[in-house]
C-alpha cells in the first residue's frame, strides 16, 4: 500500500478499500471448538460457494466456547468481512467481534476494563448470514477476536478479511541512510499519516477521529514531507475556522487557535498556495487583534479557553505559561510573515509591534522539555542551554507530540547526533514492542520492563497498553496510531536530508545536510515544481559530498 503510486484522480476520489487477509492466528479458546484456523490464512476470491467444504469450523455443541484472534500484520482503518459458508441452521449466526491495536485490547472486555467503544465501536455484536458475507466495523486496528455468541452451533468460515479505507495516494518523499532503524521510523511516521488521512485528518484512527488544530501541526508538515499537497488539510483547517467565530479558540484551547497560524504560514512555505491564503485573511487579523487583547505588558494572558500544551505538561502552570509566551511570541511573528505575503502592512505593524514587546520577557522553563523548546524556538531561550536540558536524560521525559518540538530545539543548537539518537531510542521503542505507527503516548521509563503488544504479555512484565498510559489515554484507550506522533519523519527530511523552502512554494531552497553519526543519506521531497533529489555521502576526510537534483523552477540558494 505505502509503496503504491496513485494515477491522477479528481479530488475527493483518492479512497480506496483493499481486502487484507490475516498473517497470523495469534490464539484460540479451544484446539477442539476452533477446528482448520489455518484456513483463514489463505487467500480468498471474495465469493463463496455453494461447493466449498474448506472451512475454519467455530463449534459450541457440547458446551463448549468458540473464540479465535486474528493479526493482520499491521494496523489499518477501516473494518473486517466475514463470509460464511453452508451449514445445517439457515439462521443468521450471532458473532462478538473485538478489534484491538493490541493482543491485550483485542481481548478485553469494555465493561470490565479500560476499553472503550469512544468515537469508534471496537466491542459489538454483528450477525453473520447463512451463505453469505458481511461487512462490520470502522476503527483502528491489527488484530480482531471473534466469538461464536449462539450454543449448540457450527459457523463455517470461509474467510475473515480486514477491509482497510485509506487514500490511494503515492509517497512522493523518501528517506534512506545507512541506519535501517532510521528509515523504518521515516515510514512509520509516513504511514501514521497516512491512516488519519480520512475525509478529515484526525489525530487517531480507533479514538481521537476528530480534527485537533494543534495536534495538527506534527501531521501537516509529515504529509508536506511526504505527499506534497492535499485536499484533507484545507479542508480540515477550514472546517475548524469555520467551527469557531472568534472570539472563540479552536478546539476550546488557546493554544490551538496559535497553532491554526503557524500551520498556515508552514503550508504557504511549502505550496504557495496564495489565493487559499488570501481565503484565510479576514480572520487571520481578527484572531490576531483577538491574540495581542490577551497581552499584558509584554506577558501572554490568553484566557477564555483551556491552557493546554500536551498531556504531559497539562498539571504544570509555570510551564504551560512558559509554552504559551513561546507559541504566542511564535505565532505573532508567523502572522507578521503572512501580513507581508497578503500586502496588509497594518496587520504586520501590529503583530512586529506586538512581537517587540513578548520578547523583552523570558520565562523559565523550570527544567521542562517541552517548555525549553518551545523558548528555544521562539528566540526567548539560550538554543545551548534549551537543548541541555532536552538532552539531559535523553529520550527520558520525552513525549510523542511535543517531541518532535524537542527534536527541533536540539537542530537548534547543532545537535543533531543527540536528536538521532533520541529518535532511535524513544520512536525506536514503539517499533520494538511491535508497534507498526506510531503512539498518543509513550512514557519511556516504562520501556524496559514491557511486553509487546502483538503477543499475550509474559507473567512478570508490564503491559504497557493495557497498564499505561493517563489523562485520557488511560489503558486500553490510549490510541496506537496518532498522528501528532510523526515528528521525526519531516524532521529526518528537513535535518538530515537538509531540504529546507526558503521563499513560498520552494520556489527558493536551501540544501544543508546534517548527517550526524551517519555516513548517507539520500531522499526526496514533494514540491509544487516537482520533486528534489538530494544524496549525500561522508568522505574519508569527513567532508560531504552532495548530489542535488532539482525540478525547474526552483532555486538552489547559496549559503
Amino acid at each position: 500500500m505505502v509503496a503504491a503510486a496513485a494515477a491522477a484522480r479528481p479530488a475527493g476520489d483518492e479512497f480506496k478499500t483493499e481486502f487484507v487477509t490475516p498473517v497470523r492466528v495469534v490464539w484460540v479458546s479451544d484446539a477442539d471448538n476452533v477446528r482448520n484456523p489455518e484456513k483463514l490464512l489463505e487467500e480468498f476470491s471474495g465469493q463463496v460457494a455453494v461447493s466449498s467444504s474448506d472451512f475454519c469450523v467455530l463449534s459450541t455443541r457440547g458446551g463448549g466456547t468458540a473464540s479465535v484472534v486474528l493479526d493482520f500484520g499491521r494496523e489499518y482503518q477501516g473494518g473486517i468481512e466475514i463470509a460464511a459458508g453452508m451449514r445445517g441452521n439457515n439462521s443468521p449466526a450471532n458473532v462478538r467481534v473485538r478489534f484491538g491495536e493490541s493482543v491485550s485490547e483485542a481481548m478485553s472486555d469494555v465493561a470490565t476494563s479500560t476499553a472503550t467503544n469512544d468515537h469508534a465501536m471496537r466491542d459489538f455484536t454483528v450477525q453473520v448470514p447463512w451463505l453469505g458475507t458481511v461487512r462490520t466495523g470502522q476503527s483502528g486496528f491489527r488484530f480482531v477476536r471473534l466469538d461464536l455468541l449462539d450454543g449448540e452451533t457450527d459457523l463455517n468460515l470461509a474467510a475473515v478479511r480486514a477491509v482497510a479505507r485509506y487514500r490511494d495516494i503515492p509517497y512522493l518523499g523518501s528517506f534512506s541512510s545507512d541506519d535501517e532503524r532510521l528509515d523504518r521510523i521515516w515510514l512509520t511516521g509516513a504511514y501514521t499519516v497516512h491512516l488519519n488521512m480520512q475525509e478529515y485528518l484526525w489525530d487517531g484512527i480507533k479514538r481521537d477521529r476528530l480534527v485537533w488544530l494543534g495536534d495538527m501541526h506534527p501531521e501537516v508538515m509529515c504529509i508536506g514531507a511526504v505527499f506534497g499537497g492535499n485536499e484533507v488539510v484545507k479542508k480540515s483547517l477550514d472546517l475548524a475556522r469555520d467551527g469557531t467565530p472568534l472570539p472563540g479558540w479552536m478546539n476550546g484551547m488557546c493554544s490551538y487557535s496559535l497553532w491554526w497560524i503557524i500551520i498556515h504560514s508552514d503550508l504557504y512555505l511549502y505550496r504557495g498556495d496564495h489565493s487559499y491564503l488570501r481565503e484565510q485573511h479576514d480572520y487571520l487579523r481578527g484572531l490576531v487583534r483577538q491574540v495581542v487583547s490577551d497581552i499584558d505588558q509584554g506577558r501572554e494572558r490568553l484566557s477564555g479557553g483551556e491552557r493546554f500544551l500536551d498531556w504531559p505538561t497539562s498539571e504544570m502552570p509555570e510551564v504551560i505559561h512558559a509554552g504559551l509566551q513561546a507559541l504566542t511570541l511564535t505565532a505573532l511573528e508567523r502572522a507578521a510573515g503572512m501580513a507581508v505575503w497578503l500586502g496588509d502592512t497594518e496587520l504586520e505593524s501590529l503583530c512586529r509591534e506586538t512581537c517587540a514587546s513578548l520578547e523583552l520577557y523570558r520565562p523559565d522553563h523550570s527544567g521542562n522539555k517541552q517548555a525549553a523548546s518551545l523558548l528555544a524556538i521562539a528566540g526567548l531561550a539560550d538554543k545551548g542551554e534549551a537543548a541541555r536540558v532536552v538532552a539531559r536524560d535523553g529520550a527520558h521525559g520525552f513525549s510523542t507530540f511535543y517531541g518532535y518540538y524537542m527534536l527541533e530545539a536540539l537542530a537548534l543548537a547543532g545537535m543533531y547526533d543527540e536528536a538521532l539518537s533520541i529518535i532511535s531510542d524513544y520512536w525506536g521503542a514503539m517499533l520494538d514492542l511491535g508497534a507498526t505507527t506510531f503512539w498518543e503516548d509513550l512514557d519511556y521509563s516504562q520501556v524496559a520492563r514491557a511486553g509487546r503488544i502483538d503477543e499475550f504479555v509474559p507473567e512478570g512484565m508490564f503491559d504497557i497498553h493495557a497498564d499505561g498510559g493517563a489523562y485520557c489515554y488511560e489503558g486500553l484507550r490510549h490510541s496506537l496510531c496518532h498522528g501528532w506522533a510523526s515528528g521525526p519523519t519531516p524532521w529526518l527530511s528537513r535535518h538530515v536530508l537538509g531540504i529546507e523552502p526558503l521563499e513560498p512554494g520552494f520556489a527558493r531552497v536551501a540544501v544543508r545536510p546534517n548527517l550526524g553519526h551517519l555516513n548517507r543519506a539520500s531522499g526526496t521531497m514533494p514540491t509544487p515544481y516537482g520533486i528534489i533529489s538530494v544524496s549525500h555521502e561522508r568522505m574519508p576526510d569527513g567532508k560531504v559530498r552532495s548530489e542535488i537534483s532539482l525540478p525547474d523552477g526552483v532555486e538552489l540558494a547559496d549559503l
